[in-house]
């Protein structure tokens, strides 16, 4: 980016910028080749020490280009929604223990031709955008990632009214212990493109609510 090179930002920084969803929103968006949609996560920096590293320079010359910022550089990250598909789920092993003998985690869970087309158009988007604000030598990334390497994971333990379809109910108890609630992102199946934690909040708010009416009613203690 360039310009400002009389602006740092330590101690001046309030934070990165977010770029919310803006596709697949109503019937007036154009639609796209995939369902829901993503947002955008990304910060600005100056260049710092490590561009000497490669040891271009050495004595007074090395100490100075050092303690220089050098020109900005600005990123971003496509946050994606991930399809709850009834196929990608997590079951007991039937072969593999954990130490105390009990069946470990056997997780069965991938991306497929949604996820892939959304990620297209995450660098197409961020691309273009960068672009029209004048951004030069722009490069456009997608490294190999996976379900598990993102942010506030979720699923496992779904909320349903069916105990052979899914492990919570409606209030977050396990259909077949009614004293354990899961409040955490096992029970989301999804989370649109968006943080949930403050979603998982408020669903443990609510769990807390009706396990402290289910004790004061004597249904369990």
């Amino acid at each position: 980016v360039e310009g400002y090179l009389d602006k740092f930002y330590k101690g001046r920084r309030p934070n990165g910028f977010y770029i919310p969803r803006f596709v697949n929103l109503d019937s007036k968006t154009s639609k796209k080749e995939y369902l829901r949609g993503f947002g955008y996560q990304g910060g600005a920096s100056r260049e710092d020490w490590t561009l000497s590293v490669a040891e271009l320079n050495y004595g007074k010359d090395l100490k100075e280009a050092i303690l220089k910022p050098g020109s900005w550089e600005i990123g971003a990250t496509g946050f994606g929604e991930m399809l709850p598909y009834h196929d990608n789920r997590v079951t007991l092993s039937d072969t593999e223990k954990d130490q105390w003998g009990l069946p470990q985690l056997d997780f069965d869970v991938e991306f497929k031709e949604n996820e892939y087309k959304m990620r297209e158009d995450i660098i197409k988007q961020i691309t273009e955008m960068f672009t029209a604000a004048g951004f030069k030598d722009i490069e456009p990334y997608e490294r190999a990632t996976g379900p598990g390497l993102g942010i506030h994971e979720m699923g496992g333990a779904r909320m349903g009214w069916n105990p052979r379809t899914s492990v919570v109910n409606q209030h977050n108890q396990v259909h077949d212990v009614p004293n354990i609630y899961v409040t955490d992102g096992a029970f989301m199946t999804s989370a649109s493109c968006v943080n949930p934690s403050l979603t998982y909040m408020a669903f443990t708010a609510r769990a807390a609510l009706h396990a402290a009416k289910e004790i004061n009613t004597g249904k369990f203690s």
